[in-house]
């Protein structure tokens, strides 16, 4: 299947939806967590859909390829910092996030540049899905009836930070081995 350079498709609408979901949810969560979990969850779910969508209807493009994994570290960062400055989560797990997330899409990109594709490995799967549910977790802390999820969120986000160096090192060697 050929990938094309830009079209604006479904996918691709919904990658950019991810980057303007992100100033929404900065300024709502602090005041209204629930809401701010709700934007950060629809803005989540957008990563798995363009990707889904892109392949199913054949519609990968290189700005595709570029833009989401770059929208995916926008959300992440910005959440995790957001949660920082609001003293739900200490800085070192922020700072190691989003080190490795520059480092992989620094990576990542520069291979595209060679024609080399690097796929998502199941590490990074796993990482972000941790991420996702770590920081729901945080930002709902004991929102949600009640119940104190925030002892979850902190495993989740530690359990995100030794996947993201587990699967930094596999990027890495994915990296190395296709060039």
């Amino acid at each position: 299947m050929p990938i094309r350079t830009f079209k604006l498709n479904v996918p691709t609408a919904l990658t950019l939806s991810r980057i303007v979901l992100i100033p929404v949810f900065i300024l709502i969560t602090p005041s209204h967590p629930v809401a701010g979990a709700v934007v950060f969850g629809i803005a989540s779910i957008t990563d798995f859909l363009d990707g889904y969508l892109a392949r199913r209807l054949g519609q990968i493009t290189e700005f595709g390829i570029i833009i989401d994994p770059i929208a995916d570290k926008f959300l992440v960062i910005s959440a995790l910092f957001l949660l920082v400055s609001m003293g739900s989560l200490s800085l070192w797990p922020a700072i190691i996030i989003t080190v490795r997330e520059f480092l992989i899409t620094a990576l990542r990109v520069g291979a595209l540049t060679k024609n080399i594709v690097i796929k998502a490995e199941m590490g990074g799967k796993l990482k972000t899905n941790a991420q996702v549910f770590g920081i729901l977790c945080l930002i709902l802390e004991d929102s949600l009836f009640g119940v104190n999820l925030y002892g979850t969120g902190i495993v989740l986000i530690w359990i995100a930070v030794v996947l993201a160096v587990v699967s930094a090192v596999q990027y890495t060697v994915v990296f190395w081995r296709k060039i």
